[in-house]
């Protein structure tokens, strides 16, 4: 490999890096505080489960912020809003919170979702890059970020976006899980193999 293309390659790669670190701080600064407050009342109150929903790239951060909140005493599980369409809302009652990703908040799948959550009855929170979104106005709570562009050398890639999602999914996580005095015991219990089981139970 050419010692141009090494330095490129080094340049994009901490770049990237840069560009996402930068964004994180400056959300944790600007994030709307109420509504992360109201985001983790409904939480606590939900009687039912947290279900997770989005599409493409949300839809695979969904799934990792439903594992985040279940292996930390929250019950949550994805369901893909496509699929939700098709007959998977059948797993979402009324005592449920819904959480639903869109970067736009205009995400036609998860926006066709939204007539038959009404009927059902359940609470709803988006985290979308603006609170003017069609998804964000149709929620109980909008959980919203900012952030420049996206850390490609194109802009377009979920990069960013879709870190920030993760970030602010497991921040909601953890504040969550602190609120419970969820302790080092019950981790131990919903995580009791590989080495952090076994990290646990030397405790």
């Amino acid at each position: 490999m050419e010692k141009n293309l090494k330095q490129q390659i080094i340049d994009s790669f901490t770049s990237s890096l840069n560009r996402l670190a930068d964004e994180l701080r400056k959300n944790a600064e600007t994030i709307d505080q109420e509504s992360v407050l109201k985001a983790v009342e409904l939480i606590l109150a939900c009687k039912g489960k947290l279900v997770i929903t989005g599409v493409g790239k949300s839809g695979h951060v969904g799934k990792k912020i439903a594992a985040s909140l279940s292996s930390m005493g929250t019950p949550a599980f994805f369901v893909h809003a496509t699929e939700g369409v098709h007959g998977d809302l059948g797993m979402i009652q009324a005592d449920d919170v819904v959480m639903m990703l869109s970067n736009s908040g205009e995400t036609r799948e998860l926006l066709a979702l939204l007539p038959s959550l009404d009927k059902i009855g359940s609470k709803r929170i988006s985290i979308t890059r603006s609170h003017s979104s069609t998804l964000a106005k149709n929620v109980d709570v909008s959980l919203a970020y900012t952030y420049e562009r996206e850390s490609d050398h194109l802009g377009l890639a979920p990069t960013v976006s879709s870190s920030l999602t993760l970030a602010i999914g497991d921040a909601l996580s953890v504040a969550i899980c602190k609120a419970k005095g969820f302790s080092s015991e019950d981790f131990h219990l919903y995580h009791p193999g590989g080495s952090l089981g076994k990290q646990l139970e030397k405790k």
